[in-house]
């Protein structure tokens, strides 16, 4: 009898272990479901630094890519996105493609690059229009096309002053087989010094009248007579426009964003754009680069990021004229044009003058 009452008396203690045991365990799971809100926002960087986005730039920080580093250091991106310059890649779009990258680069470069079988899309203009234009002395009286004839010219074999100007001759009728080329030597110093009487550059490279290299110029733009093609474009590879759209979207939003800012107040934007290079750059001339380029950037009438299908048409013309490259990839197939369209459609602001209209 003693055993069996010692019997009864143990179960019950047994009995309040073990629901002391199960209370505890669900105290633990309590606990874990309630710290599992803090665990997953840590856990949310890890989620969108793997999900972060690079843009990439094909050559080095300054005024070109102004509404680049305006919107990183803005904050005018919403995704993440790494800020990159790669100036001395040969290989800059495939780079893009290879990486899931987003990258801008010329018009020209991307559309040979895609000829060649590179997945990449181009999705908006940097430069609306070419930056390349044809420099001559002032006192040598040369100012139109007409005039180089029987002239030398400085250029780069293949470079998109190359072409441009090759197009732009051809479609004035005039022979440009009584121009000497000059090759390599398309540099201001090589023009101040009479080695050749005009030569083919990008507007931004111009001396400044505060240089002491300055010399007064006649400009020639290819634009003025009928040759109008993309200039810088942006594009991403094909895997990043097909598996995530919205990212694109997004840096595009931000790109504007940038741009609209670059050119509001030249007060608040050079100190910003001065100070975002790692090495730095020099205000005065990054303002004076900023205005020779303004006009492809926000050309009257037009909106920033926008392209139309007959400057690529243009630019593929040229570049088959010139025999650079054979059309193995129709332009509908790299050249976007709806996401431009979305993101003015749904923020119509973006498309609004106001701030930037006026020079300041």
């Amino acid at each position: 009898m003693p055993r069996i009452q010692s019997r009864r008396r143990t179960r019950p203690r047994g009995k309040r272990f073990l629901a002391i045991g199960l209370a505890g365990l669900a105290l633990v799971g309590t606990v874990l479901l309630l710290l599992r809100p803090e665990t997953a926002s840590i856990r949310t960087p890890t989620a969108s630094k793997a999900a972060a986005a690079q843009l990439f730039l094909d050559g080095p920080y300054g005024a070109r890519f102004a509404g680049e580093m305006s919107a990183s250091r803005q904050g005018y991106f919403s995704s993440r996105i790494e800020l990159a310059a790669h100036p001395e890649d040969p290989d800059f779009v495939q780079t893009i493609a290879r990486q899931h990258a987003i990258g801008v680069t010329s018009g020209q470069r991307f559309l040979l690059a895609s000829w060649r079988g590179v997945p990449v899309t181009a999705f908006a203009a940097s430069f609306l229009d070419t930056s390349v234009a044809i420099f001559t002395l002032e006192s040598s009286g040369l100012r139109r096309p007409a005039d180089l004839v029987g002239k030398r010219v400085g250029y780069r074999r293949a470079s998109e002053g190359d072409v441009v100007f090759d197009a732009m001759m051809a479609q004035l009728g005039l022979p440009r087989s009584q121009i000497t080329k000059v090759l390599d030597r398309d540099s201001f110093e090589a023009l101040r010094a009479g080695e050749v009487d005009a030569i083919i550059a990008a507007i931004d490279e111009q001396p400044d009248p505060a240089s002491s290299t300055f010399v007064k110029l006649n400009v020639i733009k290819p634009q003025d007579y009928g040759i109008h093609v993309p200039g810088l474009v942006y594009f991403a590879s094909n895997a990043l426009v097909h598996e995530q759209p919205s990212m694109i979207a997004d840096v595009l939003q931000g790109l504007i964003r940038g741009w609209q800012f670059t050119y509001a107040d030249y007060a608040r934007s050079v100190p910003v754009l001065a100070g975002a290079a790692p090495a730095g750059l020099n205000a005065e001339r990054l303002k004076f680069e900023l205005q020779q380029q303004r006009p492809l950037v926000l050309p009257t009438g037009g909106r920033i990021g926008d392209y139309d299908e007959s400057r690529w048409r243009t630019l593929r013309d040229i570049l088959l004229f010139a025999k650079l490259g054979e059309e193995d990839v129709p332009l509908a197939q790299t050249v976007n044009y709806q996401f431009l369209r979305d993101v003015y459609r749904r923020s119509p602001d973006l498309a609004a003058p106001g701030a930037w209209s006026d020079e300041k």
